[in-house]
């Protein structure tokens, strides 16, 4: 049965910015645009690197290496060379907790 786990405050995440976590042996990668917060893989499909590290811009994150870019909604790849999404996974906050459902 899902469950929420708390894994970060808000004011750990960056406005317009990412923060890397670890679930149960999985790396999610937390994002912050305005009072809207986003988890997706941390893992680019592409070649593996932390999209937690990348560049967002509106709704969407820069992969750090090759520039894929993916909606941080849906976990869509919206631009090469990656054409493969990533998962996403529901976030609330309660608080000042930030927690991602697993």
């Amino acid at each position: 049965m899902p469950r929420f786990v708390q894994v970060a405050q808000r004011a750990e995440i960056p406005e317009s910015g990412g923060k890397s976590v670890e679930i149960e042996g999985k790396r999610i990668a937390l994002f912050r645009v305005g009072d809207r917060f986003y988890a997706i893989d941390d893992e680019c499909p592409h070649q593996g690197a932390f999209l937690s590290e990348g560049t967002v811009e509106g709704e969407e994150v820069e992969c750090p290496w090759h520039s894929s870019r993916f909606d941080l909604r849906t976990g869509e790849a919206t631009g090469p060379p990656a054409d493969e999404a990533v998962s996403t996974y529901t976030v609330r906050v309660s608080g000042e907790d930030v927690e991602v459902e697993i």
